[in-house]
């Protein structure tokens, strides 16, 4: 459960928003809250990527190169 406290023009949209298309505040709250949590859990993969390429750890490697490893070249 859980219970936010949402400033009165986001409240008013939202509230707007599930009247016009027969959906629940809550239905609109859960999928911007999902979304969110994707592109958070997203950016928290990249940086740790960032950060082995920058350690050396990793290495990245040019499509070319890969296309050619898995003879996918035209």
């Amino acid at each position: 459960m859980l219970a936010i406290r949402l400033p009165e023009d986001i409240e008013i949209r939202l509230e707007s928003l599930a009247k016009r298309t027969g959906r629940s505040k809550t239905f609109y709250a859960r999928a911007a809250i999902l979304e969110y949590l994707e592109d958070m859990e997203d950016l928290y993969l990249a940086e740790q990527v960032v950060r082995r390429l920058d350690s050396g750890e990793e290495r990245s490697h040019p499509l070319e190169e890969v296309e050619t490893r898995l003879d996918l070249a035209d």
